[in-house]
């Protein structure tokens, strides 16, 4: 079997690619925007497929988030030695504007997430955290203002019950693959994948979708008919 075209093609679908603007200003500005103009956007370009599962949702209403994919990839094991030394490292590899995405091989039962990996993740940069699973101490968690989208809540911590594979590796969650780099925006209405190559020709043109929103909702308020609005190229 030759899988060289397929390794090749994969690692150059993610070169590493720099913006006109930094990253911090680049996940700034996706938080002034809304999840739904960049699916929008994405939607324009062919990607229908960029946003993640429904059930991984913010853990208050009010939590948004963008930042660079810090990724992290584990499942169930009951496998216990090292795991410690494992975690201390993945933490003191999450770089500043990263938001940490844990694949966890559609866990259900432990806790990736907690008080004390939002401590160690904030004071390096990290913007917030993604976990298709679990949090715990949430709590504690939401009283350091830090934006987590998770699953489910749980007391389970993940020692002899769920263990880290790796980290910065390209994961899939749902139908989502999710690389090294690629921004991660979330907010009320889930989260979305943004692909590392367009994330600033996508930011511009969901900045563009805002700006004319703001005139649609202009229109209605004039009282124009949904008919009208479209007609002068609305949408609804």
């Amino acid at each position: 079997m030759n899988l060289d075209k397929l390794i090749n093609e994969n690692e150059k679908a993610r070169e590493p690619v720099s913006f006109p603007i930094s990253d911090k200003e680049l996940c700034d500005r996706y938080e002034q925007v809304f999840t739904s103009a960049v699916n929008d956007v994405l939607r324009e370009d062919g990607l229908l497929y960029q946003t993640l599962p429904t059930n991984i949702i913010p853990l208050k209403e009010h939590m948004k988030v963008a930042g660079i994919a810090f990724t992290v990839k584990g499942s169930k094991n009951l496998t216990l030695a090292n795991e410690m030394e494992f975690r201390a490292q993945m933490l003191e590899s999450v770089s500043p504007e990263s938001v940490v995405v844990w694949d966890t091989s559609c866990d259900n039962e432990s806790a990736q997430w907690g008080e004390i990996m939002t401590m160690a993740s904030k004071r390096r940069g990290c913007r917030g955290a993604v976990v298709d699973g679990g949090v715990r101490d949430t709590d504690k968690v939401l009283a350091q203002d830090f934006p987590v989208f998770c699953k489910y809540r749980s007391s389970n911590g993940m020692l002899g019950r769920f263990r880290m594979i790796g980290y910065q590796m390209p994961v899939m969650i749902g139908n989502v693959r999710i690389f090294p780099g690629d921004i991660i925006f979330g907010d009320i209405d889930g989260v979305i994948c943004i692909p590392r190559e367009k994330a600033y020709d996508v930011l511009l043109r969901a900045e563009e979708i805002q700006r004319n929103e703001k005139d649609i909702k202009q229109m209605i308020l004039e009282g124009m008919t949904p008919t009208e609005v479209v007609g002068k190229g609305g949408y609804f």
